[in-house]
């Protein structure tokens, strides 16, 4: 391709400015792929654009993935395997022609194992690499060999397989069903972003979900003949005692996804149909560890940086399960972490390893209790102190006494706002006055699914919907004209969400609410003081974000009450 014949494409579509294909040419006039690469290098032309430019040059159609509608019925006239060896995704038909999205059109051995195994003529088409990458981790599921091998398995198992924890060389052996299922599940659920696995034994079948971006979606069941085999290989995996299926056990395993190493926690709970099994998918890769990535508001991040920056005090996030706490706190060391000082935490578990960071396991059996642990941290000179949650009023105590006496506590507590954690201090027996000048700060946080940007629809809204917001009839309020609703495309696989974000409500401990806290207030109390004082409501933050385009009002009502 001549540099001439890319210029004129590039100045015909408008992509680059006359000068910056000049400044292109004067550099490296030798070849149409060179001046491609000067414009990329100075970031004048997008990887986008440079992908809709090389297939218009070839004469071909070029497919925008993440808006693009694929056919299920095209992806399945292809391997899974085939279709991840060659980077291809079959996208739909033309009739009787197979439409192929490729990155490298001219991989003729791909476009030929495609036409064979499909048995159809192939129309290639490009698209864009990474966009590709997404679309066949996306399309290219294991759905039919996890159902196969389901399948197989239960037409294989024993009658009484089910009453057994089989711990059989066929549980074992790396090539056996089990195995490549249990691999499977796993793979697909990484796959698919999904932050817990469920395997669920009910009357029936055993029943496989997954939870993604906060809720559970209904993945392939299996037989109920193999349950015990799948459950065993899972504990084997675990490191769990697979003879005791009358007690919960706790585990932990890695594996290996795309050259990435992944932990999994592993907990089983008996239950009348058998054991179930959650595991929670712990990617040290996907954490992010930047506070500004974690959706706080600037008013609110300033406030609990104020916070965090001090040399001593405690820090509270607070909110249930699976809300990002652990998230925030990791996220707030690695804000404060320097080789100058010393930062030990004590978890049960340890869900992600962080380089630079004593990290502590508690053992229970051994003895090892966050309490007991945290007075052996205390007497190793530490300057900041994490610990995974005050549980009881013994490790409340000493935490209280480490903030007050020059040691930056961080932890979390189960409540369901940020000034309802003075009064649940209180009630596990701490002194109102050590409460209110050792708490500093106290983070309430709640997570809600993203709207996709590309296909989130503009609607204006209604009557009913601002006096939801509290903004209908509010004096010197500017009432939004137009707000976000979920609609769903092939990018957010038609759910009209993708990812998540936080909610946050951040409450320093000021005089006033330590008065509070000496008076024996109730968290209502706090609660109004602290409004009064300038602090956001987990819901107020909510309908910020709603006014941002950012979620929906459905999203803010599901996780935040009242």
């Amino acid at each position: 391709m001549s540099p001439k014949h890319i210029g004129e494409i590039l100045l015909d579509r408008g992509l680059v400015a006359p000068d910056q294909l000049l400044a292109a040419l004067d550099n490296q006039a030798v070849t149409g792929e060179s001046v491609i690469q000067s414009l990329l290098s100075t970031g004048a032309l997008s990887e986008d654009d440079t992908v809709r430019v090389l297939a218009e040059q070839a004469g071909l159609e070029y497919i925008d993935l993440d808006l693009y509608s694929v056919d299920r019925a095209a992806v399945a006239t292809v391997p899974p395997a085939v279709a991840k060896r060659h980077r291809i995704l079959p996208i739909g038909f033309d009739g009787e022609t197979l439409i192929l999205a490729m990155a490298e059109p001219g991989d003729i051995m791909a476009l030929d194992d495609a036409q064979a195994l499909s048995g159809r003529h192939v129309r290639p088409v490009v698209a864009n690499s990474s966009a590709l990458e997404r679309a066949i981790a996306r399309w290219v599921r294991s759905d039919e060999e996890i159902d196969h091998l389901g399948q197989s398995m239960g037409d294989s198992a024993r009658p009484d397989d089910v009453e057994q924890a089989s711990a059989t060389v066929e549980v074992i052996s790396e090539d056996s069903p089990v195995v490549r299922y249990v691999n499977l599940l796993v793979s697909q659920a990484i796959s698919d972003g999904a932050s817990d696995i469920h395997l669920e034994p009910t009357e029936h079948e055993l029943r496989v979900r997954y939870r993604i971006d906060g809720v559970l979606h209904e993945a392939q069941a299996a037989p109920k003949s193999v349950q015990s085999q799948v459950l065993s290989r899972v504990k084997i995996l675990s490191e769990m005692d697979i003879a005791e299926r009358r007690k919960p056990q706790d585990g932990r395993l890695s594996v290996n996804e795309n050259g990435k190493s992944v932990d999994l926690r592993v907990a089983t709970l008996p239950t009348v149909w058998g054991e179930k099994v959650v595991m929670r998918v712990l990617d040290t890769q996907g954490l992010r560890l930047d506070l500004k990535d974690l959706s706080f508001s600037p008013t609110n991040l300033n406030v609990y940086e104020n916070s965090f920056r001090k040399p001593y005090g405690m820090i509270l996030v607070t909110g249930p399960t699976g809300s990002g706490k652990s998230t925030t706190l990791y996220a707030t060391l690695n804000a404060i972490a320097r080789p100058e000082i010393n930062i030990i935490t004590i978890e049960d578990p340890v869900e992600y390893r962080m380089p630079g960071i004593n990290q502590v396991q508690v053992n229970p059996k051994a003895g090892l209790t966050f309490a007991t642990a945290l007075r052996s941290i205390l007497r190793s000179d530490p300057d900041v102190v994490l610990i995974g949650e005050v549980r009881d009023r013994e490790t409340a105590q000493i935490a209280i006494e480490a903030a007050l006496t020059g040691h930056m506590v961080l932890s979390t507590l189960h409540t369901n706002d940020a000034p309802s954690a003075v009064t649940r201090l209180t009630e596990m027996g701490i002194e109102p006055y050590l409460v209110g000048s050792a708490v500093d700060c106290v983070v309430a946080q709640r997570l809600v699914r993203r709207l996709c940007q590309r296909c989130r629809a503009a609607y204006a809204p209604t009557e009913a919907e601002l006096t939801t917001m509290g903004l209908a009839g509010a004096d010197q309020v500017k009432l939004p004209e137009v707000l976000y609703g979920a609609t769903g495309c092939a990018a957010c696989a038609h759910t009209g969400y993708r990812g998540r974000l936080a909610l946050h409500e951040v409450m320093p401990v000021t005089k006033e609410i330590e008065h509070l806290a000496v008076a024996h207030a109730s968290g209502a109390e706090v609660a109004r003081m602290a409004i009064e004082t300038g602090m956001t409501t987990l819901k107020t933050d909510g309908w910020n974000k709603v006014i941002q385009g950012m979620t929906s009002i459905e999203e803010v009502l599901r996780v935040v009450a009242g």
